[in-house]
């Protein structure tokens, strides 16, 4: 049952391909405002949970509710006016400039005739300032650098104005120090523009870094869901990560110490 407050819930969502289970009967649901971060090893269903969040999956059961009404009932643009996808990469872009790809993110709103004039739409240049991006609107994308091409990826996500944003490893390919931009970044924006933040993330310090909530999940099933101080544990590491470890605090955040595998994850 969607709670008071819960703006994206699953609901016994199950998925299948072929005889593989990918997510079996999980339930979820996020509050506004809230930044909860997907955990789990490969394979899990991550960002398959994150897809069928995004309405980009039908589950084979269950269903998924947006501020209480059926994902599967809405019209995709209605839809992402109300949610932004960030893509793990951006495809193959030849001459496309920054500014045309991020106004790209208008369509919902401004629809295929609106978007003939081009990518002078304020909420764009607002995108691209909030991403520090506005001095690179010219420059083709494939020009640009890794930490430079994710920041558009992010202003892309933001152009279309969804209060919901859902981000599928947004720190992929980047160094230590701008993955902590970006994701710095993204918590800036949350908190200005009272975003709700689902982030799958391979980092589980990260994760604990910058979420409200944790959600491990494994074999396609939720693990555990809670506050990181409650759930990063070193049992979150040994039966969900599989490795040993020691989880501590360093000027009030989490840190994990890995020591070895686990060649066998218990329950």
């Amino acid at each position: 049952m969607i709670g008071d407050g819960d703006v994206l819930a699953a609901r016994e969502v199950t998925v299948r391909f072929g005889e593989h289970t990918v997510l079996d009967g999980v339930d979820l649901s996020v509050r506004g405002g809230q930044w909860l971060s997907l955990v789990g090893r490969n394979g899990c269903g991550k960002t398959t949970l994150l897809r069928v969040l995004a309405g980009l999956h039908r589950p084979d059961g269950g269903r998924v509710d947006l501020a209480g009404r059926a994902l599967a009932g809405m019209p995709r643009r209605e839809v992402a006016r109300r949610i932004a996808v960030l893509p793990q990469a951006l495809p193959p872009l030849g001459g496309v400039t920054v500014r045309a790809l991020v106004a790209q993110g208008r369509y919902a709103v401004r629809g295929p005739l609106g978007m003939l004039g081009g990518g002078t739409d304020a909420v764009v240049t607002a995108a691209l300032r909030a991403t520090g991006t506005l001095d690179r609107a010219d420059a083709p994308v494939e020009r640009l650098s890794g930490g430079e091409r994710q920041r558009v990826r992010l202003a892309l996500a933001l152009a279309q104005d969804a209060p919901v944003l859902l981000l599928d490893e947004p720190t992929t390919f980047l160094d230590v120090r701008h993955q902590l931009e970006v994701l710095d970044l993204v918590r800036e924006l949350q908190a200005e523009r009272d975003l709700t933040v689902v982030a799958v993330l391979h980092d589980l310090a990260q994760a604990a870094r910058c979420a409200d909530r944790v959600v491990a999940l494994r074999e396609g099933t939720v693990f555990t869901d809670g506050p990181p101080a409650d759930v990063v544990d070193a049992r979150l590491l040994r039966e969900v990560f599989g490795v040993h470890g020691h989880v501590g605090s360093q000027d009030g955040r989490l840190t994990c110490s890995y020591l070895e595998s686990s060649r066998t994850v218990t329950s």
